[in-house]
């Protein structure tokens, strides 16, 4: 078993600041909405916006609840950073010492591969506003090249020149985001209501299947979705640590971040589809947004677009910036190769932010549609989640009298292998039935596993071959 003193931990955790308050930590996880707005179309387009909403409530909740397990893990390792991926690697290192690469790639690769998704987004949005007739494309094998999807990569590239400068982006800059979203629900929300545009008979809910099994199926499908816009808050749990008080501050984080989410989640939803109607959305998602403006601004359209365009353009640095940071972060800690343990004259991690770049790049190629590039990203970000989940339950076991600054009442502790069991079993039905919930198919399966796999091969081959040595064996 291991062990530690709480005079060695207190002297350790000195040297980390504790100067965010709750509401700096509910300002960190403003940017996880926008997420809301890049998958919004195509989930509504597939089974309503009156399914969606009550799916977003559902996932909401389960979020806010694991957010608790994730928060008393994080006042365990106060000297650490890393985020979620190092509770699991301090869990599971002494039964399986590999699971670190794998679960720090796969949680990279869900966070990394969320530029895909706003970029494409970002493409479209453009496009329906600025280019509706370039409607040509371009066949890569897998899927189909358009005006978005270049638009879409060549953002991918100026956000990697801008991060490979060095631009800065401040907790401020994510408080205006979250105002900008606010000012969008009110567009999309309050306005239609205001001036009789709202109609509660275009929502509808497409949640119903000719059989238990096929229901039950569809379900823990789209479920694994929408884990890819609400989980992440979770962030705000990561901070426990640097709060100034984090038996308070950490809580009001959680259960704020995680309201705020399912508030704009909900409104958004409803708004749009009873403004459009689910049965225009399914028509032509991707103009879901160009289509909403349009009727409730008219041409104060463009306006809102590019704004919308900008906020999208400001969470992609940001996602840029930290994705390249966490695998610098991997190759520094020797779980990959040592190619990626490299920064530019600037003291940035330009290598490991050109991956980011090309991955994300392919992702926009080759898959092409943005539940199909959640779909190949999400499956090391649950396989992540599921295993801290666990490692919750491995950490109580193994290590019952390590210090919890914050600590998850007794009885409720078997509810974490609950939600492990849970966010299995929504990985399991997503990977073997992508076509349900419109994902894709083999090509987005190859994608997700083999992350997952390459992470495996890149931690063997720095072991073997790099540190000329050999794939560690379990630790005590």
């Amino acid at each position: 078993m291991t062990t530690q003193s709480s005079e060695t931990r207190s002297s350790e955790s000195q040297a980390i600041p504790h100067n965010l308050t709750w509401r700096d930590g509910f300002a960190l996880t403003l940017v996880i909405p926008m997420g809301i707005f890049a998958t919004l179309g195509p989930l509504i387009g597939s089974i309503g916006s009156g399914a969606v909403a009550a799916l977003y409530i559902a996932c909401g909740l389960l979020a806010m609840l694991q957010n608790f397990f994730h928060a008393e893990m994080a006042s365990m390792f106060p000297d650490k950073a890393g985020g979620i991926p190092l509770y699991a690697h301090e869990a599971w290192k002494r039964y399986l010492p590999a699971i670190g690469s794998v679960v720090t790639f796969g949680y990279w690769a869900g966070w990394a591969f969320s530029n895909a998704v706003y970029a494409l987004l970002m493409g479209q949005l453009l496009q329906g506003e600025f280019f509706p007739h370039a409607t040509w494309s371009i066949s890569t094998g897998t899927s189909h090249l358009g005006l978005a999807g270049v638009i879409g990569v060549a953002t991918l590239i100026v956000v990697l020149l801008l991060n490979a400068y060095g631009v800065r982006q401040t907790a401020l800059m994510n408080k205006i985001l979250g105002a900008l979203v606010v000012l969008l629900i009110v567009i999309l929300v309050v306005l239609p209501l205001a001036e009789g545009k709202f109609h509660g008979s275009g929502i509808t809910w497409g949640l119903t299947t000719a059989g238990p099994w096929h229901g039950w199926r569809l379900l823990f499908a789209f479920m694994f979705v929408f884990a890819w816009t609400t989980y992440g808050t979770e962030a705000a749990a990561v901070f426990t640590t640097e709060y100034r008080t984090p038996r308070t501050d950490t809580p009001k984080a959680l259960v704020s971040s995680g309201a705020f989410t399912v508030i704009v989640a909900v409104a958004l939803t409803l708004g749009v589809g009873g403004t459009l109607t689910d049965k225009v959305i399914a028509q032509d998602p991707g103009s879901m947004y160009t289509q909403a403006f349009a009727q409730v601004v008219g041409s104060a359209s463009a306006i809102i677009t590019i704004l919308l365009a900008a906020a999208l353009f400001v969470i992609m640095n940001s996602c840029t910036a930290v994705a390249g940071r966490a695998l610098y972060a991997l190759a520094k800690d020797d779980m990959t190769i040592k190619q990626f343990n490299h920064l530019n004259s600037r003291g940035l991690p330009a290598r490991a932010m050109l991956a980011d770049l090309v991955l994300n790049s392919v992702m926009i190629v080759f898959v092409g549609n943005t539940l199909g590039i959640i779909f190949a990203s999400n499956i090391g970000y649950m396989v992540a989640t599921v295993m801290v989940l666990a490692g919750f339950v491995l950490l109580r076991r193994d290590r019952p009298d390590w210090p919890r600054p914050i600590r998850v009442p007794g009885p409720l502790v078997p509810l974490a292998g609950v939600l492990a069991l849970v966010n299995a079993v929504f990985l399991v039905v997503a990977f073997l039935y992508p076509g349900d919930a419109g994902y894709g198919g083999t090509a987005e399966q190859i994608i997700g596993v083999g992350v997952l796999l390459a992470s495996l091969a890149l931690y063997a081959y720095r072991r073997r071959v790099q540190d000329r040595g050999v794939v560690a064996g379990a630790e005590a």
